[in-house]
């Protein structure tokens, strides 16, 4: 029996779970990068509501005449 014959035959019961052990294996960076990625994009897309939400209540507090958060805060530091 020849290479090509013995590649040819279907595989066997026995090597099917190895077959599929190894293509986790071969698989499994790019799956965890695309995971990695997506998560990042859903921290970042968060971040970013977060701050115009910020920059919102910012503006709001300057059209009252009241000073913002961040002086505030710089205020409560250099008596603090």
């Amino acid at each position: 029996m020849n290479v090509t014959a013995i590649l040819a035959q279907p595989l066997t019961p026995l090597t099917q779970p190895a077959q599929r052990l190894v293509s986790a294996v071969v698989s499994w960076p790019v799956e965890s990068q695309q995971r990695a990625r997506r998560n990042a994009l859903i921290a970042s897309t968060a971040l970013a509501q977060r701050r115009a939400e910020l920059d919102e209540v910012e503006e709001f507090l300057a059209s009252l005449g009241g000073s913002s958060a961040m002086e505030d805060a710089a205020q409560a530091a250099a008596h603090g």
